[in-house]
């Protein structure tokens, strides 16, 4: 389909070394770690008019100026999106039944019985869940929920009314998502208007014995009421990302039962990574035979996405 040239370097390019090396092509496939496309860069582009980044996150990369250019974006966001869904049903289901739990237990020498009787759990059929965010990802968990019977509420302001319907899901304020939630999952992007839209007022809502989940970003909960939170007790957490990144080693978060913390990996999976480069490839094919693009990126959709 085309020739294809590949940083062959050990290393990230810088974004200096980018705009040199830039001229003469038509599309460029980014990822994470990929310098970001400042006002040099883009004016030595020349002739470039795609650019089709595999990751999901965009906005850091990119100056406002692209959009006014006449290089066309996508992103991989809804390549990720699955086992960012999958990552999340598995933390809640460890949240209801406490595997980790059972097997430290097990292999430390607790008796056969307590283990057990400290092993009753729930089960996620029936339950309700609310998800906060029905962008890529909070619609796969929702698609992933709805199969196992859950009844699922969502808080997005940007779901209409037809589209809540379409989902099979039902459209309500945040604070009534939290109180009436016993398990609510965070998978809205980190945007001005998502800063810290979960904090004290929103933490307190969430019923005793409680799941609280964010497989999103940490930008959109205040750390320190979630902390003050959880060390009551009250209720259980699963957390994949934190503000700031990596959660320093002497982090209280680590330090508590009730929560499972893992290093930022839920889009970390095998299948995962080649959906992202054959998303990619397939958005160039498209772009170049005149064919609609399927996740790109407009000026108006900057202010719901990462």
């Amino acid at each position: 389909m085309a020739q294809v040239t590949y940083n062959t370097e050990e290393r990230d390019w810088t974004s200096t070394e980018l705009a040199e090396k830039l001229p003469g092509f038509d599309a460029i496939i980014t990822g994470w770690g990929s310098p970001k496309f400042t006002g040099a860069v883009i004016a030595a582009a020349g002739r470039l008019k795609l650019i089709a980044h595999s990751a999901g996150s965009i906005k850091a990369m990119l100056p406002l100026s692209v959009f006014d250019s006449n290089i066309v974006v996508t992103h991989g966001a809804g390549a990720i999106a699955p086992a960012v869904a999958e990552m999340t049903l598995l933390l809640i289901m460890m949240c209801l039944r406490p595997i980790h739990k059972i097997d430290r237990g097990m292999k430390s020498g607790q008796p056969w019985g307590e283990v057990k009787a400290a092993g009753m759990g729930q089960e996620i059929v029936g339950q309700r869940v609310g998800v906060v965010g029905a962008g890529y990802t909070g619609r796969q968990v929702i698609a992933l929920l709805r199969a196992l019977n859950v009844e699922v509420w969502v808080y997005d302001p940007y779901l209409g009314p037809d589209q809540a319907n379409q989902l099979g899901v039902r459209k309500v304020e945040l604070a009534d998502l939290f109180a009436n939630c016993p398990i609510v999952t965070l998978q809205a992007p980190p945007t001005k208007e998502t800063y810290h839209m979960v904090g004290a007022k929103e933490l307190s809502l969430l019923q005793d014995g409680a799941v609280f989940i964010n497989t999103a970003r940490g930008h959109l909960v205040d750390q320190e009421a979630l902390l003050t939170e959880l060390k009551t007790g009250r209720f259980q957490a699963a957390l994949d990302v934190f503000d700031p990144e990596p959660l320093p080693n002497n982090s209280p978060f680590l330090t508590l039962d009730n929560v499972i913390t893992t290093p930022h990996l839920s889009a970390a999976t095998r299948q995962a990574r080649r959906r992202q480069g054959q998303a990619m490839v397939e958005e160039i094919e498209r772009f170049f035979t005149g064919k609609p693009l399927q996740y790109q990126i407009t000026r108006e959709k900057l202010d719901i996405i990462a």
